[in-house]
């Protein structure tokens, strides 16, 4: 979360200093997809993918 409020973008797929963070994201919404998340945790991820949404890749051409 402080990475994203503090740069304002969701971690890059192309910068290989942030590929930690990203694979991080994908297999926590993966966990969270199948169910296997924690309950105590699947709260705090939520409030995580709604601020991810903010910052989501728009399309310039739309």
């Amino acid at each position: 979360m402080a990475f994203i409020k503090g740069y304002h973008r969701n971690p890059s797929r192309h910068r290989i200093e942030e590929h930690d963070m990203l694979n991080w994201l994908k297999v926590n919404r993966k966990a969270l997809n199948a169910g296997k998340m924690k309950p105590e945790r699947v709260e705090t991820f939520k409030e995580l993918l709604t601020l991810t949404e903010q910052y989501r890749r728009k399309n310039q051409y739309e």
